[in-house]
């Protein structure tokens, strides 16, 4: 039996208890997340405990191997907390500095930051001069080298969306961009049309030219039995997916398992323009609007790149001729004739390839034509 001197002291540390196991439990889910686990240098910010099915799990952190980075996103909640805002995921590839980096700092002026998240994915063995800054700053996501006509140019994508899945619950879209990307419409206008949408945007092409040599481009067996050759789909290799989509990329291991692999043949290894599109028309192709967003003109092609805008050329008329432009579409059959996508003239938000040069004309229009949304009407 306790004595009555202690009695009043065993009362008070019970009655304590629950408030300490409360306070350290919230000092877990709200942390100073490493550069070893995250983004590099990044400030505190929290992850939500709905983001992981245990919520009894007192932290959450990015892990920097792509194993365990891709096994806790996948393990997100695929929908957005109810009425909570919409936020698009920018999600930058790249293996130099962002040339028109200073052309996104004026998109997204002025922009509610409660809207956007920013991420980058830069190749950890290059240089970045000058080094990334304003909206950039810490938002580099932990890299790995990025190699054409590798697998290492989709798992970077993977990460991106990896990483953004599991960094804010809020992100609702995830647009790919590349280094030669600008925008070509404001930010409200791109906004408005990507969180209105039901489907995800996602160039998904059906017999192609070259598409055999792709699919066989790893061996002429190697992809069997996943992905059987009339499953097989080609793409554009930017495209902006809905939450749920992300998390199917971030989720699947059996079709990424075969994608994955080391080409034989280099001259058709393009698993970042085949992977995201094949998967999707696997899994949800009613899901998604088969078609990219990002506008880009291959009626040049320099080597498996298209055309490249050059300074000289970087005039109004040239941004309101891309904006005009119907994307094309693809669906099963033959491409841009099924019924659901005959009506469809959805407006094209991005545009590449610029030469890193055409920076000054494009800050010249930006105010008057790229983020002005009437620029061109009658």
């Amino acid at each position: 039996m306790l004595s009555p001197t202690l009695f009043p002291i065993f009362c008070a540390l019970f009655l304590c208890l629950p408030v300490a196991v409360i306070f350290t439990v919230q000092r877990e889910l709200t942390g100073v997340v490493s550069p070893e686990f995250g983004f590099r240098s990044l400030s505190v910010f929290s992850l939500y405990t709905r983001n992981v099915p245990d919520a009894s799990s007192t932290a959450v952190r990015i892990p920097k191997d792509d194993e365990s980075l891709l096994r806790l996103a996948s393990r997100v909640n695929p929908n957005q907390p109810p009425g909570s805002t919409r936020k698009l995921a920018f999600m930058f590839i790249t293996t130099s500095s962002l040339p028109f980096a200073p052309l996104w700092e004026m998109f997204f002026n002025g922009s509610s930051k409660d809207l956007y998240n920013v991420y980058v994915h830069a190749d950890p063995t290059r240089d970045y001069d000058p080094p990334l800054s304003g909206v950039f700053t810490n938002r580099v996501i932990h890299s790995k080298p990025s190699i054409r006509y590798t697998p290492t140019l989709a798992a970077a994508a993977r990460r991106l969306i990896s990483h953004a899945l599991l960094d804010d619950p809020l992100n609702y879209m995830f647009a790919l961009i590349s280094p030669s990307c600008v925008p070509i419409r404001s930010f409200h206008f791109t906004y408005k049309t990507l969180v209105s949408s039901r489907k995800s945007f996602i160039e998904i092409l059906k017999d192609e030219p070259w598409q055999f040599d792709r699919w066989a481009a790893r061996g002429e067996y190697a992809m069997l039995p996943e992905v059987k050759l009339e499953e097989f789909r080609i793409g554009s290799q930017f495209w902006v997916l809905k939450r749920r989509h992300a998390r199917v990329v971030a989720r699947d291991r059996r079709i990424w398992e075969k994608f994955n692999k080391t080409c034989v043949r280099e001259d058709t290894c393009y698993p970042e323009e085949n992977y995201f599109p094949t998967l999707l028309n696997m899994r949800d192709p009613r899901g998604c609007v088969p078609a990219t967003l990002t506008h880009v003109d291959w009626t040049i092609n320099d080597g498996g790149h298209p055309r490249m805008y050059e300074p000289e050329e970087v005039v109004p008329d040239l941004i309101l001729r891309l904006r005009k432009t119907r994307p094309r579409y693809g669906e099963d059959g033959i491409n841009g004739s099924d019924w659901s996508v005959v009506e469809r003239n959805d407006p094209f938000l991005f545009a590449r390839k610029f030469s890193p040069v055409a920076l000054e004309p494009l800050l010249g229009m930006a105010g008057s034509v790229l983020f002005n949304d009437s620029a061109g009407c009658v």
